[in-house]
């Protein structure tokens, strides 16, 4: 069984990918070295970068003979707290144009809370701006198909422009709670 920690750090390696009709894939976790198909690194981190108590573990691990990326931890809400989440880049630097496809797929399962996707674009210049979809998480393994215009805009008022998107995250968020979720595949819609 593997099993292995995200880095706090970041190693990023250049990706091209080509849109057609059909999803493409961002990531399955079947790499040895942890990264994404795209040749980068997801990369787990809290609150505490600002001060909060929550706790995070993520990793990769083997679940019905399947690799899965899994986040869990306490979301804790003292201190202005509130979050836990992993994170992986699109691109080495600058953004990734994703105005070939619909929207994404994830493969997941966990425990029930306020689980939700963030995107990060080049109007996300600030920490607490970004763009969120909530997730729907349940104790059985589900797939869920996400639209672009799912994603609400978070402390700033440009509207999602996918064709500059630097990152995509899962975040457990806004409630205390103890998290815990499992993907097995994240890929865009066409």
């Amino acid at each position: 069984m593997r099993a292995s920690l995200l880095a706090v750090g970041l190693v990023l390696v250049g990706a091209s990918v080509v849109a057609d009709e059909t999803a493409v894939l961002i990531d399955d976790f079947a790499s040895a070295d942890g990264r994404s198909t795209w040749g980068t690194s997801w990369q787990g981190f809290t609150d505490r970068v600002m001060g909060g108590l929550s706790d995070l573990r993520a990793g990769y691990r083997e679940v019905d003979g399947a690799p899965v990326l899994f986040m869990e931890g306490q979301v804790r809400l003292e201190n202005n707290g509130g979050f836990i989440q992993v994170r992986l880049p699109l691109a080495e630097r600058g953004s990734f144009d994703a105005s070939a496809w619909q929207g994404l797929r994830l493969t997941l399962r966990g425990r029930p809370g306020a689980y939700y996707l963030h995107l990060r674009t080049d109007d996300t210049r600030r920490p607490w701006a970004y763009y969120r979809a909530p997730l729907r998480v349940e104790s059985d393994w589900q797939t869920l198909d996400l639209s672009f215009e799912d994603f609400e805009a978070r402390s700033l008022r440009a509207a999602l422009d996918v064709s500059t998107i630097r990152s995509l995250a899962l975040v457990a968020y806004g409630e205390r709670f103890d998290a815990e979720l499992e993907v097995r595949r994240i890929e865009f819609l066409p």
